[in-house]
C-alpha cells in the first residue's frame, strides 16, 4: 500500500503528511489490486482474531476491527469521492469492477459467527465500557442480525448475491443520471431568445460556450443553469424544452428516450429489496429501513407524513390559487403548464414583495459569505476556521480548511464548491477520515468534504450566490460540523456514525436558520464591489418573501416522502398485476400534491437519493430532522441566536455525542422535552 492511503497517526492537534489522501499519487491502474490485496490480509486478521473468543477485549479485539475497517475506508474513501466530482470513464471501471468485491467482504463480514459472537461475548463481559463503546457493541450487534448472521444454506446465499446487485445497480443508476443530464445541452445564437434572463445566467451560458469553443450560448441540465432558464427565461417555448428535458432524464421519454433509462433499474431494485427484507424476516423493506432509526415502525413513519399532508395541503392549495389568478389577472395566461409555476412564481414573488434571488446575488460573493459562516461557527460553537494553501489536490477549485478550538486543531474539510462536467449534481457531506483513538494511543482527527454545485465566477468576477445557494452551504457546514465536532474516540459511533438516519439532518436543516437572521446576516453579507451588508430595505423583503409558497414547497417533499416510503413498504413481488412504479407515484400526487405533472414527467428515474443514496425507505428523514431542528432553533430565538451557553449545549451535546446515544435521548437532553410540530408549521407559516 502507498503511503498515500496508509492510516493516519496523528496526535491531538498535530497533522502528519499521511493525515490526508494523496489525489495525485492514486494509480488508477492499481486500485483493483491495491483492494485485493487490504480485503486478503483483513480476512487473514479476522480469521487470527476470531480463533479464540474466550478472552475477547477491547484492546484485543474491538480495537484490532476498528483498524481493518479504517484502513480500508480510509483506501476507498479518496476513490469514491473523485468518482462523484472527477468521473471519467477510466476510474469509472475501476470503481464499477471493485464494488462486488467490497459488497461480498462486507456480506461475508455481517455473516460470519464467529466475529458476531466475539461482539456478543464483549458486550456481555463484565468490562466497564464507556457509552459509547456500549452503544458502538450494541448498533454492531445489531448490525450483524440485519445482514443475516442467523441465515444459513440457500437463503445465506442468496442474501449475498442480492447485496452484491444492490450495489452494483445502485452505482449504475447514478451513472445513468450523470450520463443523461450531461447529454442533453442546447447552444443559442439568438441572443433575442433569452430575453427576461439575468447577467449572470447569460455570462455564465456564454462562458460555458467558449470554454468547448462555441459561438453563443450553452445551457445544460446542471442546476445553475437549468434553474435561471425556469425561473426568468420569457420564452416559453425555451422553457418548455429545457424542462422536458430534466424531467425526463434517465428514462424512456424525452431527448435521450431508452439510452439511459433506470425504470427497469428501479423494478430490479425494488424487487431486490423486498426480497432482502423477506429473507430477513421483515414485512417489507420500509419496515427493515426503520428498524435502523428514530421512528419506531412504519405506521409511525406514515402517520407522521399524512399528518404534516393533512395540515399543509390547504395551504399549498391557497398558494397555488394566488398564482393562477395572478397568471391570468397580469399576463392573461389561461392554463398554467408545469414549465410555468416557476416563472410565474419569481413573477409574482417581485410583484408582492419586489425582490429576486438574483437581486440578492452581488451580497452574496463567496468569499464574504464563506468568512461569515466561519464567524457564525466561531459564535457558536467556539470555533476558529483557517484555509491551508499548501496540500494535494484533486481540482483547482477544492480548497482545504483547518478547524481549531481555542489554538489546538480538531479537524479539516475539504470544500468543492462549483458546478463542472464530470461532478455529480447536488450537495452533500462525506467523511474522509474519522475521529478515533489509535490502537498506538494518538488521537486520529476527523477529515470531510463538503461539495457543492454553485455557479462558478464569470471572469474577473468573484462566484456569487442566490440565497438559496447560501443555505445551501450553511446546510453541508451543518453535517460537517456533526462530524468535526464530535468528542466521540470509537469509530462506529463517531461523529455521523451510527447516527439514526432520520436525525442525521438535524445539524445540517438547524444551520440553515442563521441564513435568515439579521444579526447573521449583518457579517455574512457584503456587496461584490463596494462591501457594503445587504441594506434593511432588502432585508425587510427577504424576510417578508421568506414564506412565499412554503406550503407548495411542504408538499412537494412530502410528495416525495410518501412516494418512497409506500413504494417500499407496498411492493410486493409475489402479487400478479400488483401497482407499477408510475400507480404509486400518481396516487401519492392525488393525494398530496396540487401541481399536476404532465404524462411525460419520469421523476423517479432520477431520484438518486433513494436508488443511489442512503435514503431507502429513508427520504421521510429530511422532515422528521426538520421538525427537530425547527424545535431546537426556536431555542435559540428564545434565548438569543447567538447565546454562547445555548450555543455550548447544542455543541456538546447533538454535536459532540454523534451516534455514541440514541438521538432521541440527545434532543431531549438539549431541549429539555420531547420535540413538537408547532416550530416547524410555524417556520413554514402554515401555522401562527
Amino acid at each position: 500500500m502507498s503511503q498515500s492511503l496508509s492510516s493516519s497517526s496523528l496526535s491531538s492537534g498535530v497533522w502528519h503528511a499521511t493525515s490526508l489522501p494523496m489525489f495525485s499519487q492514486l494509480d488508477i491502474s492499481n486500485i483493483e489490486a491495491q483492494l485485493d490485496a487490504i480485503l486478503a490480509a483483513n480476512r487473514d486478521k479476522i480469521q487470527t482474531l476470531t480463533r479464540s473468543t474466550d478472552t475477547v477485549t477491547w484492546d484485543n479485539f474491538a480495537l484490532p476491527m476498528e483498524q481493518l475497517s479504517d484502513e480500508l475506508a480510509q483506501f476507498w474513501s479518496p476513490i469514491s469521492h473523485l468518482n462523484m466530482v472527477k468521473n471519467t470513464p477510466e476510474l469509472r471501471d475501476v470503481y464499477n469492477a471493485c464494488l462486488p468485491k467490497l459488497s461480498a467482504y462486507s456480506t461475508e463480514l455481517g455473516q460470519n459467527k464467529a466475529l458476531y459472537q466475539a461482539y456478543k461475548t464483549l458486550a456481555q463481559s463484565d468490562a466497564s465500557f464507556s457509552q459509547a463503546q456500549q452503544e458502538a457493541l450494541r448498533q454492531n450487534i445489531r448490525s450483524f442480525e440485519l445482514s443475516g448472521v442467523a441465515l444459513e444454506g440457500d437463503a445465506k446465499q442468496r442474501y449475498g448475491e442480492i447485496s452484491t446487485r444492490l450495489s452494483e445497480l445502485g452505482s449504475k443508476f447514478g451513472e445513468n443520471v450523470l450520463d443523461a443530464t450531461r447529454a442533453w445541452e442546447k447552444l443559442i445564437t439568438d441572443e433575442t431568445l433569452l430575453t427576461g434572463l439575468p447577467d449572470s445566467a447569460l455570462a455564465q451560458a456564454k462562458q460555458m460556450a467558449a470554454a468547448k469553443e462555441q459561438e453563443g450560448w450553452l445551457f445544460t441540465l446542471d442546476a445553475p443553469s437549468f434553474i435561471p432558464v425556469m425561473s426568468y427565461a420569457d420564452n416559453q417555448a425555451l422553457r418548455a424544452e429545457i424542462y422536458h428535458a430534466y424531467v425526463t432524464r434517465a428514462s424512456n421519454q424525452g431527448p435521450n428516450a431508452n439510452e439511459f433509462d433506470n425504470a427497469p433499474l428501479i423494478d430490479e431494485i425494488l424487487q431486490l429489496r423486498d426480497e432482502q427484507a423477506r429473507i430477513l424476516g421483515f414485512d417489507n423493506f420500509a419496515e427493515l429501513s426503520v428498524a435502523t432509526k428514530m421512528a419506531d415502525s412504519g405506521a409511525q413513519v406514515m402517520d407522521f407524513l399524512d399528518d404534516l399532508a393533512l395540515k399543509s395541503k390547504p395551504a399549498a392549495e391557497q398558494d397555488l390559487a394566488e398564482l393562477k389568478a395572478y397568471a391570468q389577472e397580469a399576463f392573461g395566461i389561461e392554463q398554467l403548464e408545469a414549465w410555468d409555476i416557476g416563472y410565474y412564481s419569481e413573477k409574482l414573488r417581485q410583484h408582492k414583495y419586489a425582490i429576486s434571488q438574483e437581486e440578492l446575488r452581488p451580497y452574496f460573493p463567496m468569499n464574504k459569505v464563506v468568512s461569515g459562516l466561519f464567524t457564525v461557527a466561531n459564535k457558536l460553537f467556539g470555533v476558529d476556521v483557517r484555509e491551508e494553501k499548501a496540500f494535494d489536490t484533486y481540482h483547482p477549485d477544492a480548497q482545504l480548511f483547518t478547524v481549531s478550538k481555542q489554538g489546538t486543531d480538531i479537524a479539516r474539510f475539504y470544500l468543492d464548491p462549483y458546478a463542472r462536467e464530470g461532478k455529480r449534481g447536488g450537495a452533500w457531506m462525506d467523511d474522509c477520515r474519522i475521529r478515533r483513538r489509535l490502537p498506538s494511543g494518538d488521537l486520529q482527527l476527523p477529515v470531510a468534504y463538503l461539495v457543492c454545485n454553485f455557479t462558478a465566477p464569470v471572469g474577473d468576477q468573484p462566484a456569487l450566490l442566490t440565497h438559496d445557494e447560501l443555505t445551501t452551504l450553511f446546510h453541508e457546514f451543518g453535517h460537517g460540523l456533526h462530524h468535526m465536532l464530535t468528542q466521540v474516540e470509537v469509530m462506529d459511533v463517531s461523529g455521523i456514525s451510527g447516527v439514526a438516519w432520520d436525525a442525521v439532518e438535524l445539524p445540517s436543516q438547524f444551520l440553515e436558520n442563521w441564513c435568515w437572521e439579521p444579526e447573521a446576516l449583518a457579517f455574512i453579507s457584503g456587496h461584490h464591489e463596494t462591501g457594503e451588508a445587504l441594506p434593511q430595505a432588502l432585508l425587510d423583503k427577504m424576510l417578508a418573501a421568506k414564506n412565499f409558497q412554503a406550503a407548495m414547497q411542504m408538499v412537494r417533499q412530502l410528495e416525495f416522502s410518501l412516494f418512497d416510503f409506500r413504494l417500499h413498504k407496498e411492493f410486493n413481488q409475489s402479487k400478479t398485476g400488483g401497482q407499477t412504479v408510475q400507480d404509486v407515484l400518481n396516487q401519492v400526487r392525488d393525494d398530496v400534491a396540487v401541481i399536476k405533472a404532465p404524462d411525460f414527467n419520469r421523476f423517479q428515474t432520477s431520484f438518486s437519493h433513494i436508488f443511489a443514496g442512503g435514503y431507502a425507505a429513508g427520504y421521510y428523514s429530511y422532515k422528521w430532522a426538520e421538525v427537530l431542528s425547527a424545535d431546537a432553533f426556536s431555542k435559540f430565538e428564545e434565548e438569543g441566536i447567538f447565546n454562547q451557553e445555548t450555543g455550548a449545549l447544542f455543541r456538546d451535546t447533538i454535536l459532540a455525542n454523534g451516534g455514541s446515544q440514541p438521538a432521541g435521548q440527545l434532543f431531549a437532553a438539549f431541549r429539555g422535552r420531547e420535540p413538537s410540530i408547532d416550530a416547524l408549521l410555524r417556520h413554514n407559516g402554515i401555522a401562527a
